[in-house]
């Protein structure tokens, strides 16, 4: 007798346990805004009388909020709450988020759920030129700014250079030489003192 009662409870624990199993499909979309898709909740609970919930929450860590029903959003049951959708149509970049499914207090794992704006190709490619050119100028005037530096500090050492050497000036030329005369005359009067072979030095 025991024995039967334990295995009736372990057999309804067990159905209990299956029944409140929620899956969800897809786990992660990832897709362009403007476009329609739809999330699955599928529970192996059947029963007619409950209905799927869907709530949205920014991250997996963060509150849920229950969605509301409207023109571009809408769930559906089919036929009885084992297979539930919900649609998207014209999505945004504001319909980011994890999306979960809840049906008799249970929760589905969640669907993951990323919106990125269309990507134009050719604005992609100017932008990334710009990009490009404007990286070539900036190297071109860090170029041309260490060179400019480099000369003015060339230019500086030459100066200090020229600047260690000074010229004489010229009212000190012959100072301290002493400049010997001839009698008061200077050299241009020597032709006074010249003689000649056959004539003899006055002082001889």
């Amino acid at each position: 007798m025991h024995w039967t009662l334990a295995g009736c409870c372990g057999f309804a624990l067990m159905s209990l346990s299956v029944a409140l199993q929620i899956s969800q499909r897809p786990r992660f979309y990832g897709l362009t805004s403007r476009r329609a898709v739809s999330i699955y909740c599928q529970s192996s609970e059947q029963d007619t009388a409950k209905t799927a919930e869907w709530y949205k929450a920014m991250k997996y860590d963060s509150p849920e909020k229950e969605i509301v029903e409207s023109e571009r959003i809408r769930y559906e049951n089919q036929g009885s709450v084992e297979n539930a959708f919900l649609f998207f149509k014209e999505l945004t970049i504001e319909d980011s988020g994890i999306y979960y499914c809840k049906i008799n207090d249970t929760w589905g794992p969640g669907t993951e759920v990323q919106i990125i704006r269309p990507v134009n190709l050719i604005s992609a490619q100017y932008r990334t030129q710009m990009k490009d050119g404007l990286i070539i100028l900036q190297g071109l005037l860090v170029a041309v700014c260490i060179g400019a530096y480099l000369l003015r500090k060339q230019k500086l050492v030459r100066i200090n250079n020229d600047s260690v050497y000074e010229e004489p000036e010229a009212d000190h030329i012959y100072e301290g030489l002493a400049i010997e005369t001839c009698g008061g005359g200077l050299y241009e009067d020597l032709s006074a003192y010249a003689r000649t072979e056959e004539t003899e030095a006055p002082w001889e």
